[in-house]
């Protein structure tokens, strides 16, 4: 079945239609299941009361001003992060390739840091800064004769090593409270977000998605060869510089509102392309993917009993196995 609009088409499988639905519906169960989970317990009665502001104020409270924020910016950034790892992983033709692995987090994360240490603010702006000139270091030294994948990927794995240890050195310039707040946030949380983070990763989410969606089909083409990918008369070089510098826009979005969490853009990538078996770049479903993982992850952060524990440690708990997967299936294949 094809999808005919008037500016692009899609080839649309029975397989993708379920997937994408199944998927669809998981965040929202999800979703439903993370408003109801804390301490103070909340019937779906009582939280549609809420939501349509029939509520006590209290029950408004914790569901519109504490709860509700929160879900959506893990939605938000979970699903930034999910397509940033699955445009990567398609241009780069290596699932071990994401913007965690080839250090352009790490130096959205480094940004937001220096921001925090001059300013005492402009979070975004700096993780921006640091995504932006992460990618134009590690782009310009992969450069020769193009940009090639592998070169960009081993250069990037050395970046990420260089930009964690400057983020653990600039922890070291800041207050005792400020250093211990920070650290949390490099780990990745999802504590204390308010409707100023949804407005920006949603706004910035809705700002490039269409942009995304105009990548899709070179996308498609780049999981080629490059000599068949240059056959069917694309421009190697300026696209993977296109597709660079939207991945960093994301990143940095899901930076500032949630911190890096660990692995997410890695994994949503391999599993949603499992779940369509099509070899397709699944840029929609590997957002679905990390916005399921996201919120799971923060779910169980909050069931955690005595500590809230960050997101990001079950985001790396449940990332390492994939990663242990993907590592013994490139092994079998013989590309390690």
């Amino acid at each position: 079945m094809i999808l005919r609009l008037p500016f692009l088409s899609f080839q649309l499988s029975p397989r993708a239609v379920s997937v994408t639905v199944t998927l669809l519906l998981l965040v929202l169960i999800v979703l439903l299941a993370s408003i109801q989970l804390g301490a103070f317990r909340l019937s779906f009665a009582q939280i549609w009361a809420a939501l349509t502001g029939q509520a006590e104020d209290m029950h408004r409270m914790i569901v519109v001003d504490h709860r509700l924020p929160r879900i959506l910016t893990a939605i938000g950034a979970g699903g930034a992060f999910g397509l940033t790892g699955a445009m990567f992983q398609t241009m780069l033709r290596n699932p071990l390739a994401s913007p965690d692995v080839i250090g352009f987090s790490a130096g959205a994360s480094c940004g937001a840091i220096l921001a925090m240490i001059l300013t005492g603010g402009f979070v975004l702006l700096g993780a921006l800064i640091g995504g932006i000139l992460t990618a134009i270091a590690v782009t310009a030294l992969a450069w020769k004769d193009g940009l090639h994948p592998y070169r960009l990927i081993l250069i990037g794995i050395g970046a990420s090593l260089t930009l964690t240890a400057g983020a653990d050195l600039l922890l070291s310039k800041l207050d005792e409270l400020s250093a211990a707040e920070m650290s949390r946030w490099l780990v990745g949380t999802l504590n204390s977000r308010n409707w100023g983070d949804v407005r920006l990763i949603w706004a910035g989410v809705v700002v490039l998605a269409p942009l995304t969606l105009c990548l899709q089909f070179p996308l498609t083409r780049l999981a080629m060869a490059d000599d068949i990918a240059v056959g069917l008369g694309l421009a190697l070089s300026p696209l993977r510089l296109m597709v660079t510098a939207t991945a960093v826009a994301l990143v940095a979005l899901g930076v500032s509102v949630a911190g890096p969490l660990p692995f997410i853009a890695f994994v949503s990538g391999p599993i949603a392309r499992q779940l369509l078996r099509g070899g397709k770049p699944a840029l929609f479903q590997a957002a679905m993917v990390g916005a399921v993982v996201t919120l799971l992850a923060d779910m169980a952060a909050r069931s955690t009993p005595m500590v809230q524990l960050p997101a990001g440690v079950f985001t790396a708990i449940i990332g390492a196995p994939v990663l242990m997967w993907l590592l013994l299936v490139q092994f079998r294949k013989g590309t390690l």
